[in-house]
């Protein structure tokens, strides 16, 4: 069984611009997160996956220096871009995680698609109850309910967010929910605006060391140093 973790990413951000380009230690939020995703256990190949708009035409650029597959589709329609590059590299499987995301944990990810193959179900995530910070948001799915999400799935919500269909329709899909009893659900670790940025920017000036990983309990540990550092973007709403 192939399975491919899929990264999305794009340029557009209506609340931090460029976002995944940003330099992050001595390297692009984009690199960062590609780094951790090469960690993941379980998973046998990464794809970027951005959008046919010329000004994701850097991402591509990006991607290539990086030596990972990148395919481009859909800008509003994420589920048929999903689809369409999950199929183009024939996976059995689809590890879903998002470009904004560079404190993603490889161990926690690598436990979730552990937990995906040992439960033997269509869906596995730890976002269904939020008990993980936002940052560390990891979806497992198989490819023939991602194509069956894909053909009938209509609502703009449902092609915009990817996964929905599935989790929202349990009847004909087994969901796992993965869950943390650490009491860190109220960290927010994913990058989305000028604060947020703040928050991960301190974070990894404080532990990236290139050529090792910092986890979520080092950030956790330095956040419980600092908790001051909690209230520069706990007034984000997530969209």
């Amino acid at each position: 069984m192939k399975t491919v973790a899929i990264i999305q990413a794009r340029m557009g951000s209506t609340r931090l611009p460029g976002k995944v380009l940003k330099v992050l230690g001595d390297k692009t939020v984009l690199a960062q997160v590609v780094s951790r995703v090469e960690c993941f256990q379980g998973v046998q190949d990464i794809i970027i996956a951005t959008t046919s708009d010329a000004q994701d035409d850097p991402i591509m650029a990006e991607a290539n220096r990086l030596g990972v597959h990148c395919f481009r589709g859909s800008e509003q329609d994420v589920l048929a871009r999903y689809y369409e590059a999950a199929k183009g590299i024939q996976a059995d499987n689809v590890v879903r995680i998002t470009s904004d995301c560079p404190l993603i944990d490889p161990q926690t990810s690598s436990e979730i698609i552990q937990k995906f193959t040992d439960s033997v179900c269509d869906y596995a995530s730890n976002t269904l109850e939020r008990t993980y910070p936002r940052g560390l948001d990891t979806e497992v799915f198989s490819f023939a309910s991602l194509e069956v999400a894909h053909w009938e799935a209509v609502s703009n919500h449902d092609r915009e967010h990817v996964t929905p269909y599935l989790y929202n329709n349990r009847k004909r899909f087994t969901c796992h929910s993965v869950v943390s009893y650490e009491g860190i659900e109220d960290y927010r670790w994913t990058l989305d605006t000028p604060e947020d940025w703040s928050l991960i920017k301190r974070i990894y000036d404080a532990l990236y060391d290139p050529g090792s990983l910092f986890n979520w309990r080092d950030a956790a540990a330095l956040m419980q140093k600092n908790p001051e550092w909690n209230m520069i973007n706990q007034h984000v709403q997530q969209k």
